[in-house]
């Protein structure tokens, strides 16, 4: 007998990475979605009129501060209370730390008090919120670092803290009106999951049953495991092999396109790269070859990993960025002198083959360069849909008393590949002998700590 699928109502949807996840896990039907970038929904129909999605999803291409819950509502037949899960990625580059910070001062911050909105309304039984890990160090308002106070500036002000933008949304969550959430925040990679990509994601799942959730372990590691073998809550009497992690040629090695959609690097970025060997970067150019072609960046003091970087074929992928041929956080192919094309992202994001993507190049990264790796939705989907079959199996009885905090557990989501140059040559775990780099040990694997502010 087929297993029951619970109803899913996705915010922020994109390109549908997060969606495609869940719905990859046969327990979920997804019966609304949306979105507002035009080439984004574009992407969800032509899918749709494939037959890859259901016929009965319901597309609203809306600018979500300008709709209400109750169309949602009135569009699917379903009641307060009534969804099963509520999902969605708020736009993530207000939170991001590569570049400029602007937290919630970027209207784009206010995008998850949108989300928690639509809590409010469709009172879902689990919530699932996908963003950047550095969402969970945003403050409310960002000070520059040239006025804080190790720097000889006054004290932050509580809004100025690192953690209160999750702060404050605990607070404002625990403080509705009609439903009381339980909220767990997950800092993961999504490499040690199988993913053949360095990707760390925040992950937000909440309940109205006073459930503690747990997200699983990993289950892939380096290729040295050794390290790596023990359960990650520290039980030495529980040891379990790990696959090794997925790399490029895993996700790539194998594809032959005869007409790409390619975003190429210019003859000048090219001149470069040429003299870059496999898995190396700017480190393996000529000194004077480095300063001219870095110019200021080349005084920088870090960040400048990406600079004329040409990937490795036996390394997972760095992560992915929603242009693939800027100078500075370059995605160059391991063998040729180009940068990944719209295809080789899709695999890497783990996209099914025969999704298709609308819009300009441009258009066409940004929705996979901005997409969940479709492995940590199937990951969410599939833990959180145990949980529901537990509470359907005792009549949605919620457990006990209200757990005294919410959480934030850290799941060895820190993980840097360790390459080594000299003398223009790059080294990795396949060269084998003394020269061979490790990665670093992990110093931490999981860390459960409370979540300050809840009220």
């Amino acid at each position: 007998m087929a297993e029951h699928q619970y109803t899913v109502v996705s915010l922020f949807s994109g390109a549908m990475g997060l969606d495609l996840g869940l719905e990859q896990t046969g327990r979920f039907k997804l019966c609304a979605c949306v979105e507002q970038e035009p080439s984004f929904c574009d992407t969800i129909r032509l899918n749709q009129s494939r037959g890859r999605l259901s016929n009965d999803l319901k597309i609203f291409q809306r600018d979500i501060t300008k709709l209400q819950p109750e169309e949602i509502l009135a569009a699917t037949g379903l009641e307060p209370g009534e969804l099963d899960l509520l999902s969605g990625g708020p736009p993530c580059q207000s939170f991001s730390t590569a570049g400029r910070r602007g937290t919630v001062q970027d209207p784009r911050g206010t995008l998850l008090w949108d989300y928690l909105r639509f809590i409010r309304a469709l009172r879902p039984k689990f919530f699932l919120i996908e963003n950047v890990r550095g969402l969970l160090s945003a403050a409310l308002r960002h000070r520059q670092i040239a006025l804080r106070p190790e720097k000889g500036g006054p004290a932050l002000e509580p809004d100025e803290e690192p953690g209160s933008v999750v702060r404050m949304f605990a607070g404002d969550l625990q403080n509705l009106p009609d439903a009381k959430y339980h909220m767990d925040c997950f800092e993961v990679n999504a490499v040690n999951y199988g993913a053949p990509q360095l990707r760390e994601r925040a992950l937000f799942i909440g309940n109205r049953y006073n459930m503690v959730v747990d997200f699983p372990d990993p289950t892939h590691g380096p290729p040295d495991r050794s390290e790596f073998q023990g359960n990650l809550s520290f039980d030495p009497e529980c040891i379990r092999p790990l696959a090794p992690w997925r790399t490029l040629r895993d996700a790539i090695g194998g594809l032959r396109e005869d007409y790409p959609v390619l975003m190429d690097f210019s003859p000048r970025k090219k001149r470069y790269l040429s003299m870059v060997p496999e898995g190396s970067n700017w480190r393996s150019l000529p000194i004077d070859i480095q300063k001219e072609s870095m110019g200021v960046a080349w005084h920088a003091k870090g960040g400048r990993s990406g600079w004329w970087r040409r990937l490795s074929f036996d390394l997972p992928c760095p992560t992915l960025v929603t242009m693939p041929n800027h100078a500075g956080t370059a995605l160059c192919h391991p063998l040729e002198v180009r940068a990944l094309t719209l295809r080789e992202y899709a695999l890497i994001q783990e996209f099914p083959p025969e999704w298709e993507f609308c819009g300009t190049p441009s258009e066409q990264y940004a929705q996979v360069g901005n997409a969940v790796p479709v492995r940590l939705g199937s990951l969410a989907g599939r833990l959180i849909a145990a949980e529901l079959d537990r509470l359907a199996g005792r009549s949605w009885t919620p457990d006990g008393k209200a757990p005294d905090s919410y959480r934030i557990i850290y799941v060895q989501s820190h993980v840097r590949t360790r390459q080594w140059f000299k003398n223009g040559e790059t080294f990795v775990w396949a060269d084998g002998d003394e020269k061979n780099p490790e990665y670093a040990k992990a110093k931490t694997r999981r860390r459960v700590r409370a979540l300050e502010g809840r009220r």
